[in-house]
């Protein structure tokens, strides 16, 4: 157990020791960031190099990590310690302070957030006194009350997730090498997140193959399940059909239509009764926000638990709250479609936020002043099945649209990440940490079994 000091924690000299009850002895407008993903990161950096606020970023882990890249580490392709920007040094580059915490509560009438420090002795609780609350969250898996799936499955919603499950995959893999067998893994979920994990815990076993169990690949038995009629329901049919058949290829077994209703020690139970074995269990289907929103009174929710915002990104009942990326319910106001839940929007919003409120911030007004409404524009989207193959489908505003697949989607995939890194990093150490992650690829082992 690590126990953290609560106050002055790497603070830089233009953020204000929180103090005894995280009230901060600054004339400067306090703004604290709950969550540290794509969104809360960027909208922290961005105000930190500004200097015209008081900045906090708030997350329940040390570092940060780019979403797209859990079902690697889940299986073992990457290596985190790799790819990790650790939220202290950030935050000292960047002139905010970071404060370990997962959000328990938020007091509104009285403008205070309540964190538990889980890493603690204790896990003592803080809270931190705020002018603007930007919640960035995320979101996770939704089981749907499907009875099992809880005590049951595994999920790689973040990072302690996505280590935990190699963990396990390491633990029946060594044990298939000492005993034998077959090893069986089912996945629920067929959107990007379960083809790409498919897709990569065939690449890790093709790679471990190599190291002394040529036979290996055929005692795997790997399943991907999906309820509803196709594969990546969010790309056109085309790319449904061509990642289908690639998985089948790579003797992935495919299921669609295939609803589960009951999950259990070994395996899954579907609708039509029959049963799918498998020792290693993963939940990758449905998205809802995290359960802690449903205690925030007083403020709109959407269906899956979203919090409702307007165009500028405030909460629809409390102006002094925003909510950013998958935890954030927002139509855009010119097409009238729900803003999706993917890492390319929450990275628009932020950059949204935090220019607009810089700008705010450079002229002196408060930061309950005015924002313009976000527009979200539809880049693209791209999936990538490891070493295999890869589809990318470009929007209108981005080379006046297409599709990519092959090579071409898989470094297009690649450079969306590298982008996001040399963002945080600035270009002299983004760059350097991409060369030094190719390095690294030269002398490692090419599946983590440490």
């Amino acid at each position: 157990m690590h126990a953290f000091k609560l106050t002055n924690i790497d603070a830089p000299n233009n953020v204000a020791d929180a103090g005894e009850n995280g009230v901060g002895m600054t004339d400067k407008a306090r703004i604290v960031i709950v969550g540290g993903g794509v969104a809360g990161i960027e909208v922290a950096t961005s105000l930190g190099r500004g200097g015209r606020a008081a900045v906090i970023l708030a997350d329940r882990s040390l570092s940060h990590v780019w979403k797209p890249m859990l079902h690697t580490f889940a299986a073992g392709t990457a290596r985190a310690d790799r790819q990790t920007v650790d939220f202290f040094a950030q935050a000292r580059r960047n002139g905010f302070r970071f404060q370990p915490g997962v959000l328990t509560g938020v007091d509104r009438t009285a403008k205070r957030v309540k964190l538990a420090v889980e890493a603690a002795e204790g896990r003592p609780e803080i809270d931190l006194a705020y002018d603007l609350l930007v919640l960035a969250v995320g979101s996770r898996a939704n089981d749907f009350g499907t009875p099992g799936v809880a005590e049951h499955c595994l999920t790689i919603d973040d990072l302690s997730e996505a280590e935990h499950f190699h963990d396990q995959f390491r633990r029946h893999l060594l044990a298939r090498l000492d005993r034998g067998g077959r090893l069986e893994i089912a996945i629920v979920g067929g959107g990007a997140t379960g083809v790409e994990l498919a897709a990569e815990l065939k690449h890790a076993i093709d790679l471990l193959s190599t190291y002394g169990s040529p036979d290996l690949p055929q005692r795997l038995r790997l399943t991907l399940i999906e309820s509803g009629p196709r594969l990546l329901p969010a790309f056109p049919d085309k790319v449904s059909r061509a990642a289908a058949r690639t998985l089948s290829d790579l003797a992935v077994e495919v299921r669609t239509g295939a609803m589960v209703i009951a999950a259990d020690a070994t395996g899954f139970t579907l609708k039509d009764g029959s049963r799918i074995s498998a020792g290693l269990k993963v939940w990758a289907a449905g998205v809802k926000a995290p359960d802690v929103l449903a205690g925030l009174d007083g403020l709109e929710r959407s269906r899956t638990g979203q919090l409702v915002v307007g165009p500028d990104l405030r909460t629809t009942c409390d102006p002094a709250i925003l909510a950013l990326g998958d935890c954030a319910g927002l139509v855009d106001p010119q097409t009238g479609k729900p803003v999706p839940a993917t890492a390319q929007a929450a990275r628009q919003q932020a950059q949204h936020l935090a220019r607009h409120l810089g700008r705010v911030l450079a002229r002196g007004d408060t930061v309950a002043s005015p924002l313009p409404p976000f527009h979200y524009v539809e880049k693209g989207a791209i999936v990538s099945l490891a070493d295999f193959n890869g589809w990318g489908t470009l929007g209108r505003y981005t080379f006046g649209g297409g599709h990519l697949s092959g090579l071409s989607a898989r470094l297009t995939h690649d450079l969306l990440y590298r982008q996001h890194q040399i963002g945080l990093l600035g270009p002299v150490r983004g760059t350097l940490t991409w060369l030094l992650d190719d390095l690294d690829h030269l002398i490692s082992p090419p599946v983590k079994l440490d």
